[in-house]
């Protein structure tokens, strides 16, 4: 059965290639250009930690890098929702007050 999955191919050369992963941003003292650095930088955590995974399957990056990629990706994903939860929280706290 091993021998099956490593048998099987999966196309890691296509889906590098339409993945294109945006340059880190450089820092930005507005808070839409802090939200924007932030959410570009978490896509380009995610993909790479999307595109290691499908390496991890096919053998082509070790365990180790795998891990690690896959655990930032998941950091990346935690710290996006824990904003996005505080901005929803913000905006129902403003949608409450009274004009």
């Amino acid at each position: 059965m091993i021998e099956g999955i490593s048998r099987a191919s999966f196309p890691v050369a296509d889906m590098r290639a339409s993945l294109v992963v945006p340059a880190p941003q450089p820092p930005s003292t507005e808070f839409a250009g802090i939200l924007n650095t932030l959410a570009t930088n978490a896509i380009g955590t995610i993909r790479a930690g999307e595109e290691a995974a499908a390496a991890g399957i096919t053998g082509a990056m070790p365990v180790q890098d795998v891990v690690e990629k896959v655990l930032a990706a998941e950091r990346a994903l935690q710290t996006t929702i824990a904003i996005r939860d505080k901005m929803v929280g913000a905006w129902l706290e403003i949608s409450r007050m009274q004009i």
